[in-house]
């Protein structure tokens, strides 16, 4: 009888404590709740003081994305300096970036796999998968290191800018920053400019400064939204 008392105790308590419990990403969001639909919620990267708003795809490849970059109609400059790239801006209903520091700490709690989800103006899609994704802490420049290319028909941009630092216009070594209008993890310099100029599709003066995916579109075509978005690894 006490056994069963104490029982009834404490499953009242523990479902208490599961309520409080504070999503790190979007696939917390929907195993506390199957029923959410793909929206912007509120996670917590560092902590309970750490709220902020994501932009989460509950569809994509029977998985749940919390996503962490989105160009979708040039509303947002995304030339900015790194002090912004760290914190984060935009808006997550819209073109946004979550911030080095939210995805530096979101990548060391659990391992992701990464979608680059991409459509150009003549409404054709592509996306490019890797099955490993994290950055580095900001002492070590947000070194990104990303793995496992799987194509879905965009081709593999990414893979050249594994182990590469992230860098901002600001910074002593943002000459590719500048040059290309953007800011990344460059190498020399880029097959990849998701964070470039928004450019509406082809152009001829501009080279390799617009939102660029090499492998599919090449550098003098734009694309008209492209996102990034994490996975925790299954």
């Amino acid at each position: 009888m006490k056994l069963k008392l104490l029982s009834l105790l404490l499953v009242p308590l523990l479902a208490s404590c599961s309520d409080l419990v504070l999503p790190l990403d979007c696939s917390d969001i929907f195993t506390k709740d199957t029923s959410r639909p793909s929206g912007v919620y509120v996670i917590y990267p560092i902590g309970a003081t750490s709220a902020v708003q994501v932009f989460c795809d509950m569809d994509s490849l029977q998985r749940k994305w919390t996503v962490f970059q989105r160009r979708m109609d040039g509303s947002v400059n995304f030339y900015r300096n790194w002090a912004e790239y760290k914190r984060g801006f935009g808006n997550a209903a819209g073109e946004f970036w979550l911030g080095l520091e939210n995805l530096f700490h979101l990548t060391q709690r659990k391992s992701y796999e990464l979608l680059v989800d991409m459509e150009d103006f003549e409404g054709n899609k592509a996306h490019a998968r890797y099955s490993s994704f994290s950055i580095g802490p900001e002492s070590d420049g947000y070194r990104l290191k990303v793995s496992g290319f799987t194509d879905g028909g965009a081709g593999d941009s990414l893979t050249y800018h594994s182990e590469q630092k992230f860098v901002t216009f600001d910074l002593p070594q943002g000459n590719c920053a500048r040059s290309y209008q953007g800011a990344f993890w460059y190498k020399t310099c880029h097959y990849a400019n998701p964070n470039g100029a928004y450019l509406w599709g082809a152009h001829s003066n501009f080279r390799a400064v617009g939102v660029d995916w090499f492998h599919w579109k090449g550098y003098e075509y734009s694309l008209k939204a492209i996102s990034m978005k994490l996975s925790p690894v299954q």
